[in-house]
């Protein structure tokens, strides 16, 4: 067996200083797989992984479209575009995932599965955030955080605040587009529909580009991410469906039928017309 030599300088002794598991705080994250099962069954711990995993990425885009929404509304566009390409590719992370989560059997999955109690997907807070940041505002959805005070206020100020896609319909008129007023001042706390008015806008954007380039490539950004979070509700109602079939999902919904009503869903509703406006 061929051995790597330590190069000269290489820091041996850490003592009292910045490590690598300290800075990440490794300790933190490794202790914090618990498995419920008694007897421990094996593949607990993947389905504990697979989910923590996909929470982390979640603080991770949430992270990114808070700093995408503050430049849109500094009318700083082309900061987005590096921002959202990033957000979409860790949705492609978010969306491989489930390959490894399909690993898990019917058989495999009953025999640790009534440990989870109520606990169910929909109940996280920072995937009902995305959904809030992108512009699905479902103010009912508090409901479920009632007993997390925290969570309940941190979501309920992001139910309060424009999304990223009424951040980008100010910016349009304030660039002179033609956004209906009702749609500038309307109450960010309800989901956007779609108007006719602001599909005009954006075949102006797509048949005039050279005085609309960032306009442009931000609509391009939006459906990268509008599409590659299709793709991952689709993936998930697979996922769901091949592992459990039609039973009842554990937080009390109907499972398989409660994650495809949600499949169709797009947040940019305009920016999928145009294009068959044009």
């Amino acid at each position: 067996m061929a051995y790597r030599e330590l190069d000269a300088g290489t820091h041996m002794d850490l003592q009292g200083r910045t490590t690598y598991d300290g800075y990440l705080c490794l300790d933190q994250i490794l202790s914090a797989q618990k498995p419920l099962s008694n007897p421990a069954h094996h593949d607990e711990m993947l389905f504990i992984v697979q989910h923590q995993v996909s929470e982390l990425w979640f603080k991770l885009i949430i992270h990114e479209l808070q700093a995408a929404i503050a430049h849109v509304a500094a009318d700083d566009l082309e900061p987005c575009f590096k921002i959202l390409s990033r957000v979409k590719h860790i949705q492609q992370q978010v969306f491989n995932q489930w390959a490894v989560l399909e690993t898990l059997t019917p058989t495999e999955y009953v025999q640790f599965r009534d440990v989870l109690g109520p606990a169910s997907g929909f109940q996280s807070v920072q995937y009902r955030m995305v959904e809030f940041l992108l512009g699905n505002k479902d103010e009912p959805m508090l409901r479920v955080h009632r007993y997390h005070p925290e969570q309940h206020a941190a979501l309920e100020k992001v139910l309060h605040q424009p999304s990223l896609y009424d951040e980008f319909l100010r910016y349009l008129a304030r660039r002179g587009h033609a956004v209906p007023q009702d749609v500038l001042e309307r109450d960010v706390t309800k989901p956007h529909a779609m108007r006719g008015e602001i599909v005009e806008v954006f075949r102006k954007v797509y048949t005039e580009p050279e005085g609309n380039w960032d306009a442009y490539e931000m609509a391009e950004k939006l459906i990268d991410v509008d599409q590659s979070f299709s793709l991952w509700r689709y993936r998930h109602l697979k996922t769901v469906t091949r592992v459990i079939g039609m039973k009842r999902g554990t937080g009390g919904t109907s499972g398989a039928p409660f994650l495809r009503k949600v499949i169709d869903h797009v947040f940019f509703p305009e920016l999928w017309e145009v294009r068959t406006a044009l």
